[in-house]
């Protein structure tokens, strides 16, 4: 039997070459040439944020620089001049009114002199006017009034004089009868005297920003007046001393915010005790508290001078 042979591909009809010989398009040649190329993009430069860091630190790094500068001064001022404290004294209080209405009305008229000494030899202090408050131990206010300013000289002695009175104030129930039984007391009804005000200090062409300070004199005894004479208050035993009060703020700028984290840790590092409270909205005034014993050792850079 005779085999036929099929050829492998079609002769060309003209006698030309072999014809080409033709495949089925796979999948990735019929969808890959339609397909775009994947360029992943470059992810976007966060200049906004990178520049808020670099305006924060170089914020910290100049308030650490002032508060450096501001501490070597008042650290050479105080080895300089040896700044002291003023010291006030109570010298004379003289009672003509003081009764309760049968209408609980508090009727008072006294007579008040302070002596306010400046020992420095160097130092000047200039006083804004002194509100005077006299009061109980219960905190009930007997008397009010205040001294006019004044600037005390170097080694200086000043005179204080006012009158104060009770402003004719209606006391409740309670408050007026332990007041009564009190007036009936021989030995006087024990006293508390606040004087508030704010004062700078002065050297040479220097000053430093107003502080504000509390005296607070204990120790006094009144006795309601006999007749028509005024009666004189016991004073042998009154002391007076001098506090420092932090300055009140009312204002903050925006852009120390990021301090307020910064400052809780370093006062808790400093003393737990020591509260710093701070101004969360401008609204609200910053609320005054007592500072770290080693802050106040640059009294200058908050605004206070230190006295020994």
């Amino acid at each position: 039997m005779k085999d036929t042979v099929f050829p492998s591909s079609k002769q060309a009809t003209n006698g030309g070459g072999a014809a080409k010989t033709t495949f089925p398009s796979t999948k990735s040649q019929l969808y890959g040439a339609t397909r775009p190329l994947y360029r992943p993009q470059p992810k976007p430069h966060r200049y906004r944020r990178s520049c808020c860091c670099s305006c924060c630190i170089w914020t910290t790094v100049t308030t650490l620089i002032l508060l450096l500068l501001a501490g070597v001064s008042a650290a050479i001022l105080t080895l300089i001049y040896s700044p002291h404290r003023p010291t006030f004294r109570v010298s004379s209080l003289r009672v003509s009114t003081l009764k309760i209405t049968s209408s609980s009305k508090l009727i008072t008229n006294i007579t008040l002199n302070v002596n306010a000494k400046n020992p420095n030899k160097e130092l000047i202090y200039i006083y804004d006017p002194i509100a005077i408050s006299l009061t109980t131990k219960n905190d009930v206010v007997i008397a009010k009034g205040s001294f006019g300013p004044f600037i005390h000289g170097t080694k200086n002695n000043t005179l204080l004089k006012a009158t104060i009175n009770g402003g004719n104030q209606e006391l409740d129930d309670s408050s007026a009868g332990e007041l009564r039984v009190a007036l009936k007391n021989k030995k006087g009804l024990p006293l508390k005297m606040k004087l508030d005000t704010k004062v700078k200090a002065k050297i040479g062409g220097l000053k430093t920003p107003k502080v504000g300070i509390r005296v607070i004199c204990e120790g006094i005894k009144v006795s309601a007046p006999k007749g028509k004479y005024p009666s004189k208050a016991s004073i042998s035993n009154a002391k007076c001393n001098v506090d420092l009060r932090v300055k009140t703020l009312h204002s903050r700028p925006p852009h120390y915010s990021h301090l307020i984290p910064l400052a809780i840790t370093i006062s808790k590092k400093l003393n737990k005790q020591t509260i710093i409270a701070l101004q969360l909205t401008p609204s609200k005034p910053y609320v005054p508290c007592e500072p770290h014993p080693l802050v106040q050792g640059f009294g200058l850079i908050l605004g206070r001078w230190e006295w020994h």
